[in-house]
C-alpha cells in the first residue's frame, strides 16, 4: 500500500523545493550555494532543481494555487534568516503538504502510483488534512 506520504516525497518534496530554491535565489539575492546550506542540499541538488531533473513536474499545478505559493514565500522568507529555527521550517513544510492535500491536487499523481483509488472515492487527504 502506498500512503499520500509516499507521493509526496516522490513528487510533492521536489516541488517544494524548486520553488523555495527559486525563491530564495530571485527574491533574496542568494547564490546557489548559500541556498544550498540553507536548505540543507548539496549545489549538486540545486543544480539538479535548477535544470528541471528534480521537481519539475508538479511545479506548475503548484504555481497555480495562491495558498500553496504564499506557504512557499513564508517558508523562503523564514529560510532566508540567519537563525530560522527548525522547527518553523519543518512545521511550514508540513503546511505546505497540508494545503496540497486538502486541494485534492495530490490526488492524480497518488492514483497514477496506485491505480486501485481509481475504484474508490478516497477522501483519506482531504478529509484528514
Amino acid at each position: 500500500m502506498k500512503p499520500p506520504c509516499v507521493v509526496i516525497v516522490k513528487h510533492i518534496l521536489p516541488a517544494i523545493r524548486v520553488l523555495v530554491m527559486k525563491e530564495l535565489m530571485e527574491k533574496y539575492n542568494m547564490r546557489k550555494i548559500d541556498a544550498s546550506a540553507k536548505m540543507d542540499l548539496t549545489p549538486a541538488a540545486i543544480t539538479q532543481y535548477l535544470k528541471g531533473e528534480r521537481g519539475a513536474a508538479f511545479v506548475s499545478d503548484m504555481l497555480q494555487s495562491e495558498e500553496t505559493m504564499k506557504r512557499v514565500a513564508k517558508l523562503a522568507e523564514t529560510l532566508s534568516r540567519n537563525e530560522a529555527p527548525i522547527e518553523d521550517v519543518i512545521g511550514q513544510m508540513c503546511e505546505i503538504c497540508a494545503t496540497i492535500r486538502s486541494q485534492e491536487m495530490l490526488c492524480k499523481l497518488h492514483e497514477k502510483d496506485l491505480p486501485a483509488l481509481k475504484e474508490y472515492k478516497c477522501t483519506v487527504c482531504w478529509h484528514s488534512a
